[in-house]
């Protein structure tokens, strides 16, 4: 695949990959890739945990679950993040940024635009919302066939200092190498958001992964084979809407035309 195929096609995977495991040459090619990134005075501050154990996989999905579960029926979640989510067609073609919720169960879809404000958490608890989305967030993570942990060395990662900075630029550089070659090997990627959410059960996480006082574990990831014919989860969303270069360029200084 070519690399301009491979950032179109690009995505985030909401939805549950093949079951079938990752080939070790594929992995070993997602972090070779990783590791050609670029890093100050080629530092590379980044080392990985693969986690293909499924009794690993599925302690740290019942973690994800619990924790999609506790933010969204104590409100947490949509009061951070309300302002990403569209609801309509026309809502995300305006917006052209955030996400489209464009999958929802046919009994929600009347109170669709009472349950994401900021007074609906009774709604979304009494409607059973945050057990629905923490039952699916619990089956994708505990069923991917590979979690990667993301570290930066504290020897490295200094935030507040220039070196915290520099090593942030190179993990973003990284993980955009790993997702571009995943997605050019058929492999799709998803952040398992939700434990970081709540520090008790991103400790949690920190343990069972056995992260070493000399590491940061800044993400945890979910990999596998795209399952083109797969279900989608019961409440999903698209995020395909992206602003034109007009609207994202100034030429010469800010709000310069050219």
């Amino acid at each position: 695949m070519e690399l301009r195929e491979s950032i179109i096609r690009r995505r985030t995977t909401n939805k549950a990959f093949k079951n079938e495991p990752l080939r070790e040459e594929d992995i070993r090619e997602i972090i070779f890739a990783a590791n050609r990134a670029p890093s100050h005075f080629n530092s590379q501050p980044w080392d990985f945990i693969l986690v293909t154990d499924q009794g690993i996989r599925r302690e740290i999905g019942v973690i994800a679950g619990e924790s999609m579960n506790q933010l969204i029926s104590k409100g947490d979640f949509f009061k951070r993040y309300l302002k990403y989510f569209r609801f309509s067609k026309t809502e995300i073609e305006e917006k052209k940024s955030g996400i489209y919720i464009d999958k929802v169960p046919a009994i929600l879809r009347p109170f669709i635009s009472k349950i994401f404000d900021n007074d609906g958490v009774k709604l979304l608890n009494f409607l059973r919302v945050p057990n629905i989305l923490g039952k699916d967030a619990k089956k994708i993570v505990s069923d991917s066939p590979l979690l990667l942990g993301f570290m930066l060395r504290k020897e490295e990662y200094r935030p507040g200092e220039k070196s915290g900075i520099y090593s942030l630029i190179s993990m973003g550089a990284a993980l955009q190498n790993i997702w571009l070659t995943a997605t050019s090997l058929g492999i799709g990627l998803q952040f398992v958001s939700t434990p970081m959410e709540i520090p008790e059960n991103w400790n949690k996480i920190l343990q069972i992964l056995r992260v070493p006082d000399t590491h940061e574990l800044m993400a945890v990831y979910r990999l596998g084979y795209i399952n083109q014919d797969g279900k989608r989860n019961t409440i999903d969303w698209v995020s395909d809407e992206r602003r034109s270069f007009d609207e994202l360029v100034s030429w010469n200084y800010y709000g310069g035309k050219k």
